[in-house]
């Protein structure tokens, strides 16, 4: 198993190997009492996750790419009935129609299309996911700033950076330490969904750049006395650069703007 399961690059593999971080990883991914009813983990590995993972589910699917891992993901697991490991690209399997959950230790080089994948899940309720610190960091606003993505997607999805992972948790060591990154689906959207559209075209045109200024490349498709309104509303300061906004003021804005 050892010899078989050398990390690959081309995966982009780092095997979470300390006990503690993948203990804390499940129960950030699982915080209450009762197991949810199904899970869905990326990239079991060689199982360390999917270990601490199995007693806070009723259901849990191990997807793993790498033919080399899968035998002895079964055998480690062929006792606990509940979960049943599948040899497959988690990205190519159609999401549940039934809520479930997603988590697991992300390889980073397929870190944004792991999330493009929960985002589109109509029936997910939450994804956990240990991922490269920086793409953490800048996804849930922790540099001070904020993405295209997390503000296009913020009313109906909450984003949260929950913990940092020091790198010599894995093996191989990568360069950099990590990230758990926390994206829950909102029981009460922010918007309606008749808004979806009006919003992403909204908040694609505020970052579609002029200079950085929000303000300059909103007035492209509305009057500037329109934007100066939504700006004094949302408290903004007409020389923002687009980064510097969050999701709450772009919700005031939009407000203004559609009204």
């Amino acid at each position: 198993m050892a010899r078989s399961a050398r990390a690959s690059r081309a995966l982009s593999q780092n095997f979470l190997t300390d006990r503690a971080a993948a203990e804390r990883l499940a129960r950030l991914a699982v915080p209450h009492r009762h197991p949810v009813p199904l899970l869905l983990e990326v990239g079991a590995g060689k199982g360390a996750l999917t270990r601490a993972l199995a007693p806070r589910c009723a259901e849990l699917r191990a997807y793993e790419i790498d033919p080399r891992l899968v035998p002895g993901l079964r055998t480690r697991f062929a006792g606990t009935p509940h979960v049943r490991v599948v040899g497959a690209d988690f990205l190519a399997v159609p999401p549940p129609r039934t809520p479930f959950s997603v988590a697991g230790n992300v390889p980073f080089s397929r870190t944004a299309d792991v999330v493009d994948w929960c985002l589109r899940a109509p029936a997910l309720t939450d994804a956990t996911l240990l991922t490269q610190l920086e793409y953490a960091r800048k996804r849930t606003g922790d540099y001070g700033s904020w993405t295209l993505l997390t503000v296009r997607s913020w009313p109906w999805h909450e984003w949260r950076l929950l913990a940092r992972v020091g790198r010599h948790s894995f093996r191989p060591v990568p360069g950099v330490d990590a990230g758990i990154v926390r994206i829950e689906r909102r029981e009460v959207p922010l918007l309606d969904a008749g808004a979806c559209p009006g919003w992403r075209r909204l908040v694609e045109l505020g970052f579609s750049g002029v200079g950085g200024s929000l303000h300059a490349s909103l007035r492209r498709a509305h009057p500037r006395r329109r934007v100066d309104a939504a700006f004094r509303a949302a408290r903004l300061d007409p020389g923002a650069l687009v980064g510097e906004v969050s999701p709450g003021r772009w919700l005031r804005v939009h407000e203004v703007l559609t009204a």
